[in-house]
C-alpha cells in the first residue's frame, strides 16, 4: 500500500505529500511523473515527482487543488494509504553534459523545476533558477530553490515577494548582462513558457518547456496529451514531457488545455460540497 508518510500545506492551495513508494523512488529522475488514484473508483491523475528520496523508499508529489481528484487527495491525511501510485512514467529531463542552466519555474510548476535544480547542481552545472508568482501568499520552495541554486531570483507579479515583475524580465536581465546558458528549462503556466520561449529564441539560446497537458492513461494509448511540435503529433506521456521549447504549438496547447476547465470547476464544486454535507 502506499502510505501517505508526510502532508504539508505550502501555500492555500497547494499541498506537499511524501509517499511510501520505494519500486518507484528506486528509478524517479527529475521530469518524470506517477498516476494515482486515491480509491478504487477514482480517476487517475497524473503528477509530477517533485523529490525522491532512494535510501527511505520515498516519493514526493506536490499538487494544485483545482478539481474533484485533487480536492479528494487533499482530505486524505498521514497514515492513509492510496489505492494506486504508478511511475514513474515520462522521460527524465536531459541533465548530463550541460555546465550552464537558467531553470525557469511558474507557480506551481516550481514543484517540477526544483528537482531539475537540485539534479543539475549534483552533477556540478551552474544552475540560475527564477521562480515566479502572482504574490507572497502563492510563493512555494523558496528555501529549497536557494539551497541549490548558483543564483535564484524570486519575482512577483505585484511585488510582495522578491522583485516586481515577469519571469521574463529576471531571464532578460541576465541574459543582456552578459550570461551565457547552454540551455533553459521553462516549467509552468503555458502562457509563461510560451513567453519564455520567445524571448529565448531572440538569442538563439536552446530551450526545453516541460508540458502537463490532459492526460488519461500515460502509456501513448488515449491521446489525450497529444501536443503539436514541429508540425508533428507528439505525446506528451511517452515522448515527454519535456520538449524543444521553439518548435511548441502553445496556442493549440492552451485552446485544448482550456476545453475541460468549466467540468474540472463544476466537478471540484460537487466534490466540495459532498465533503461540507459528510462534515455537517
Amino acid at each position: 500500500m502506499f502510505e501517505i508518510l508526510e502532508k504539508r500545506s505550502l501555500n492555500p492551495t497547494v499541498t506537499l505529500m511524501r509517499i511510501n513508494a520505494p519500486r518507484v523512488a528506486a528509478k524517479a529522475e527529475p521530469g518524470q511523473f506517477i498516476i494515482l488514484r486515491t480509491d478504487s473508483e477514482s480517476e487517475r491523475i497524473p503528477l509530477t515527482i517533485a523529490d525522491y528520496d532512494r535510501s527511505g523508499g520515498s516519493v514526493t508529489i506536490i499538487f494544485q487543488i483545482v478539481g474533484a481528484t485533487t480536492e479528494k487527495l487533499n482530505h486524505m491525511n498521514e497514515g492513509e494509504c492510496l489505492c494506486d501510485f504508478v511511475g514513474p512514467l515520462g522521460r527524465a529531463t536531459e541533465t548530463d553534459g550541460l555546465e550552464k542552466v537558467a531553470v525557469v519555474g511558474g507557480g506551481v510548476g516550481c514543484a517540477i523545476a526544483y528537482p531539475v535544480v537540485k539534479k543539475l547542481r549534483e552533477l556540478g552545472c551552474e544552475v540560475h533558477a527564477v521562480a515566479g508568482f502572482r504574490n507572497s501568499e502563492l510563493v512555494i520552495l523558496e528555501d529549497e530553490f536557494r539551497a541549490v541554486s548558483s543564483k535564484f531570483i524570486l519575482m512577483s507579479d505585484d511585488g510582495s515577494a522578491g522583485e516586481k515583475g515577469l519571469v521574463t524580465d529576471a531571464l532578460k536581465k541576465l541574459i543582456d548582462s552578459g550570461e551565457k546558458y547552454d540551455r533553459v528549462i521553462t516549467i509552468g503556466p503555458l502562457i509563461m513558457m510560451k513567453f519564455v520561449c520567445q524571448l529565448t529564441k531572440q538569442y538563439d539560446i536552446p530551450t526545453v518547456a516541460s508540458m502537463n497537458p490532459i492526460m488519461i492513461d500515460g502509456t501513448g494509448m488515449c491521446g489525450g496529451c497529444r501536443l503539436t511540435v514541429g508540425g508533428e503529433t507528439k505525446f506528451a506521456c511517452v515522448d515527454g514531457p519535456e520538449f524543444d521549447g521553439h518548435l511548441i504549438d502553445f496556442d493549440e496547447a492552451m485552446a485544448r488545455g482550456a476545453m475541460y476547465r468549466d467540468f474540472e470547476r463544476r466537478a471540484h464544486e460537487d466534490t466540495c460540497s459532498l465533503f461540507r454535507k459528510e462534515v455537517n
